[in-house]
């Protein structure tokens, strides 16, 4: 990015993560799934299983900006919300599923719910290069155990009935900031059991709770999905998203009202980092 570029157009490479859905607050609740993942960073890679994305090269001029927000929990986890860098979307993390409920689709897909009888509750499939699916939700007559909620790498843990819920599945690292931080891991699954809990995905996941434990949030800014409960509105919301780019250090951005951020110069770059966004919320590259 240190190369000569025409002074109305500049390379930028960006970080585009949504926010993580909710955990399922039910017996046995799913985890959230973690926000979609997408990045064009040289040499890393986009979520889902997706290479980085194509170069590109920002215009001068007005773009828009949102960070979405954290899924609620709730009987059925709500999905999170987009995020965006102008024309760059990615999806919210998809909701927990609720006993006897599959997951949401999403960015990644949330955890299915535990199942009390019948077929496995599935996960909510993921976006594309941007996610994976939850896991399935499992029972026996002695209990229940949801699907933990995918990650940006692997898909959500399936729950093992009477021994705790799936794990969620990992995020992805980037060092776009100039040291690697892994983003958008999902939810654990909640159990009906004082067994285990469901481990969180490793990049800000929350994890799963048990009659005893209660789930725990995703990890503001990362995109972590939200820990399924087990009941009594114990499960817990998914974590905001984040969206980071480089530009040259030459260029200038000027932000909206509303817009939370920080920059840093990183070899011949300065990195903006946007953690909040009011709507309408723009950046002005020239």
């Amino acid at each position: 990015m240190a190369d000569a570029y025409l002074a109305s157009v500049f390379p930028c490479e960006y970080l585009v993560v949504a926010g993580g859905g909710g955990g399922s607050s039910l017996v046995s609740g799913g985890g959230g799934g973690a926000g979609g993942y997408r990045s064009n960073v040289s040499g890393e890679a986009s979520g889902g299983g997706g290479s980085a994305e194509s170069a590109f090269s920002v215009a001068s001029g007005v773009h828009s900006l949102i960070v979405g927000s954290g899924g609620a929990t709730g009987d059925q986890g709500s999905d999170g919300s987009d995020s965006s860098f102008g024309d760059f979307t990615s999806a919210g993390g998809g909701g927990g599923g609720g006993l006897n409920t599959a997951g949401s689709v999403g960015g990644s897909g949330g955890g299915g719910g535990g199942k009390s009888t019948g077929l496995d509750n599935v996960g909510g499939a993921g976006t594309t290069n941007q996610g994976f699916a939850g896991g399935e939700g499992r029972g026996v007559s002695s209990g229940t155990a949801s699907g933990g909620g995918g990650g940006a790498s692997e898909v959500g843990g399936n729950g093992i009935a009477s021994s705790r819920g799936g794990a969620g599945g990992d995020g992805v690292a980037s060092s776009i900031t100039g040291s690697s931080v892994t983003r958008a891991g999902g939810g654990g699954g909640g159990i009906n059991a004082s067994s285990g809990i469901g481990p969180a995905g490793t990049g800000g996941g929350g994890t799963g709770g048990n009659s005893s434990v209660a789930g725990t949030a995703g990890e503001v800014n990362t995109g972590g999905g939200g820990g399924g409960g087990r009941s009594g509105g114990l499960g817990a919301a998914g974590g905001s998203g984040v969206v980071i780019f480089a530009l040259p250090t030459q260029a200038i951005a000027t932000f909206s009202a509303g817009v939370t951020q920080s920059s840093a110069v990183v070899d011949f770059t300065r990195v903006y980092t946007v953690t909040e966004t009011d709507p309408g919320s723009t950046v002005t590259i020239g």
